[in-house]
C-alpha cells in the first residue's frame, strides 16, 4: 500500500493509469542515483507521493513550506524537484509523454516537420547615424 492509498486523494494527485506512465522513467532515474549513492539504508520515499507533492503544489501555488503534512517533508520534495530540473528528467518525461500521445493518435514520436516564422523589423536610424560628413 502506498501513501497515497493511506490518505485522502488530492485532485492533483496522478491516477494510477498516469502514474503507470511515469513510474518507468523515474524509477530508472532512482536506479541510476543509487549506483553512486551510499546506500546507507534510510527510508526510501515514495517517488508517486513526490511527484503528487509536486503536482499538488503546481496546482495550488502555495509556498513549499506549505505543503501539507500527509505529503513526504517539503525538504524533500524540493530535493527531488531541484534534482529533476537539473538533470532535465521532467523535460525528459514531458517529452516521453508527447511521443505517446503522438503514437497514440497515430502520428510519429517525432515531429517530421517544422514552421519557422521570420519577421523583419525596419528600426529607426540611431542618432549617430544620421549625421552627415562633411
Amino acid at each position: 500500500m502506498t501513501s497515497s492509498q493511506q490518505r485522502e486523494p488530492y485532485p492533483s494527485d496522478l491516477s494510477d493509469a498516469r502514474w503507470a506512465l511515469m513510474e518507468p522513467t523515474l524509477t530508472a532515474w532512482r536506479a541510476e542515483r543509487q549506483k553512486t549513492s551510499l546506500n546507507l539504508g534510510g527510508k526510501i520515499t515514495d517517488l508517486r507521493e513526490v511527484m503528487n507533492a509536486i503536482l499538488f503544489l503546481n496546482r495550488t501555488g502555495v509556498p513549499w513550506r506549505y505543503l501539507p503534512h500527509d505529503f513526504p517533508p517539503h525538504t524533500t520534495v524540493f530535493a527531488y524537484f531541484s534534482a529533476w530540473t537539473a538533470d532535465s528528467t521532467i523535460e525528459k518525461l514531458g517529452l516521453h509523454l508527447h511521443q505517446m500521445v503522438r503514437e497514440q493518435v497515430g502520428r510519429a514520436a517525432e515531429p517530421t516537420a517544422c514552421v519557422i516564422d521570420a519577421q523583419s523589423v525596419k528600426t529607426a536610424r540611431s542618432p549617430a547615424s544620421s549625421t552627415s560628413s562633411p
